[in-house]
């Protein structure tokens, strides 16, 4: 691990987008989160679904943390944490066998003093601390053992002091008295500015004066004396969880060779005092956690505190990256740690998916309703119910032999007459004459049309067609917890939504109300309805359903009546005239003779009558059979999957008496 990578400055990602990224997919998202919160789900569940799975081509936060536990375990399956101990022994090892072959080479040696050497070398303990601390007095015959040896006290002040500020293992090789001169004062001078700092007496020019004199020793290149603090606390923190992590043997022999740093006590006492202010100063890092290593590469006491610093690294992304927190937000997540764990691949993921989550929460798609909960925003139902509109259209127009394409237009035939726009027409501009239009008000208000034309609505003139019918559509839909468990809850609002879009858009002369009947039958609003979760209670009360749709249709009377009912199960409730709900199974008779006499009421009103049968119930079909009889009505029945073509189908039919084409989409 390079000095370079552990001493990035840490903090949130500021570059600009990856170029070669592919563009933000807020349909996908749109149509992801609808489609969950249509099964139940509240919208702010659904989006944090959809940013954990992630899109098409995108990881979602789930691969992201998948990847983050990856990494933290390669990290303590590669390593091991006696590397510093290795190299000490290793140089240990060398200085010994010099000496003892420049011992066994020297004739001129005195015997006495090559037999007493000898046996120094022979009687060295097994604890290679012990075994360097006995030899700190030894009498070097080799010049190559010696040198040896005092690589051990430089190998070990470099790794002490690597601990607390990366990079200077490597910084410090081949050091001079003079750069361990300047590394104590360093220290000095550190210790004093914490010191003022801890008792509220620092100023900025104390820092400003102390990062002037110092400032090569830290890469990281705070800005102020918290993020110096900040950074040295995390590396501080780090090493202590190295050595907690060691066996008790491991940190006996590191903390007896530690004496031995550069042969300076000065050095290991200025580093006490160092951790022991930073440990007052940020009580709040890890202090006194460890881990387990397993693997067989051996690290250095810096290296080692590097990788724990990474494992902290990754525990905190892996916490943002679960969002369980209150309050979360995918801008929280630090890009920069992520790029430098994980590669920049995940930066730009994490991006992405950030940009989704702000887009859908500040961008307009989602808004809180009375109630204090998200919900889906009527810019998000229009683009929704637009997706699933073409989806439907794209299902009939793939259907052969099943409809006649002979109108030109959902307007009829044009006549040959323009007349002015008005709201809600739905006639195709005459374009000559709106433009024609747009020339005399510019000219008329001093403008030059050669400059270019602003329409305004007074400008639109519309073509004239032969009359048709307005309508007053009403969707009825059960809502029974039967739905819900057979599958069919799902296809039921997104065939509400599709044909709210269709109306809203395309025909907005009618008027279209949407009825749930469930124990009870309500009116509801296409967002309401989306948003309605499963209901566990018994009922299927179409009696009820059919008196709030012939109170609708009394509101409309020079409209033509549109009823179309989706059910999967024959009617089990009834209203009672003091208002309450009478639930029965097997269907009582009294509830299926008022629902029929409200039926009736409706047939004589002459409404146009189509029941949708999802499943095979037996009763079911009777029933409905019986139904369509008395109203001249009919019956279709399709597959969940088939729903929502088949509802918009029979309302195009209502439209046009059986013949329709695809301009009648206005898709």
């Amino acid at each position: 691990m390079s000095a370079h990578h552990r001493s990035s400055r840490y903090g949130r990602y500021t570059g600009g987008p990856d170029p070669l990224a592919p563009p933000v997919d807020l349909a996908e998202a749109l149509d992801a989160v609808a489609e969950d919160v249509m099964a139940g789900y509240s919208p702010r569940h659904a989006l944090q679904e959809f940013l954990r799975r992630g899109g098409r081509d995108r990881e979602g936060l789930d691969d992201l943390a998948g990847r983050v536990q990856q990494r933290r375990r390669d990290l303590l399956s590669r390593h091991r944490l006696d590397g510093t101990l290795s190299e000490v022994r290793k140089l240990l090892d060398t200085a010994v066998l010099e000496e003892r072959k420049q011992l066994a080479r020297d004739a001129m040696m005195d015997n006495t003093g090559r037999a007493f050497r000898e046996m120094q070398l022979q009687n060295l303990p097994s604890s290679t601390a012990a075994a360097v601390n006995e030899l700190a007095s030894y009498d070097w015959q080799s010049s190559t053992a010696r040198e040896a040896y005092e690589r051990i006290k430089d190998l070990l002040g470099r790794e002490v002091l690597d601990q607390r500020f990366a990079g200077m293992k490597q910084a410090l090789e081949n050091s001079t008295d003079e750069d361990r001169e300047a590394v104590n004062g360093m220290l000095r001078d550190l210790n004093v500015l914490l010191d003022k700092h801890r008792r509220g007496e620092d100023t900025d020019e104390d820092f400003q004066r102390f990062m002037s004199e110092h400032g090569s020793f830290f890469p990281e290149n705070p800005q102020s004396i918290e993020e110096l603090i900040d950074a040295l606390a995390q590396r501080a923190a780090a090493a202590q969880r190295l050595l907690q992590s060691m066996s008790q043997e491991q940190r006996d022999e590191l903390t007896r060779l530690s004496a031995e740093a550069f042969g300076s006590p000065e050095l290991m006492a200025q580093l006490n005092q160092l951790d022991a202010s930073l440990r007052a100063l940020r009580p709040g890092e890890d202090w006194t956690g460890s881990e387990r290593f397993e693997g067989q590469e051996g690290l250095g006491l810096g290296d080692g505190t590097g990788v724990l610093q990474d494992i902290a690294e990754l525990d905190e992304l892996a916490e943002q990256l679960s969002q369980s927190y209150n309050g979360s937000r995918l801008d929280d997540l630090d890009l920069d740690a992520l790029a430098r764990q994980l590669g920049q691949d995940a930066a730009v993921s994490a991006r992405a998916l950030a940009d989704i989550e702000r887009a859908m929460q500040d961008g307009g798609y989602l808004r809180r309703g009375a109630d204090g909960d998200l919900r889906l925003s009527p810019q998000a139902m229009r683009r929704l119910g637009k997706s699933l509109l073409r989806d439907t259209a794209k299902q009939l127009s793939g259907r052969q032999g099943r409809r006649d394409t002979r109108v030109a237009g959902a307007a009829g035939d044009q006549t040959g007459a323009t007349r002015e726009w008005q709201f809600g027409d739905a006639e195709p501009w005459d374009v000559t004459r709106t433009m024609t239009n747009a020339i005399r008000r510019t000219m008329a208000d001093g403008g030059d049309p050669s400059r270019g034309l602003r329409l305004g609505a007074g400008d639109i003139e519309v073509a004239e067609t032969e009359a048709r019918t307005q309508a007053a559509v009403v969707l009825l839909v059960d809502v029974s917890f039967s739905m819900a468990a057979e599958g069919r809850w799902v296809p039921m609002k997104r065939t509400a939504l599709a044909l709210h879009q269709l109306v809203s858009t395309r025909f907005r002369g009618d008027r279209l109300q949407l009825i749930t009947f469930g124990r009870y039958a309500q009116s509801m609003d296409i967002g309401d309805l989306t948003a309605l979760p499963a209901l566990r209670e018994q009922g299927t009360n179409l009696h009820h359903g059919l008196l709030l749709a012939n109170r609708f249709f009394r509101r409309h009377p020079s409209m033509q009546p549109v009823l179309l009912v989706v059910t999967d199960g024959e009617p089990t409730a009834h209203l009672l005239a003091e208002g309450e709900a009478w639930f029965s199974w097997p269907p009582d008779p009294e509830t299926i003779r008022v629902t029929v006499a409200e039926l009736d009421r409706l047939g004589r009103a002459g409404t146009q009558a189509t029941f949708f049968r999802l499943g095979d119930d037996p009763g079911l079909a009777r029933f409905v059979q019986n139904m369509v009889r008395r109203v001249d009505g009919r019956i279709v029945a399709p597959e969940p999957e088939d729903l929502g073509a088949a509802v918009v189908e029979e309302y195009l039919r209502a439209h046009f008496h059986g013949t329709y084409d695809d301009a009648d989409w206005g898709l």
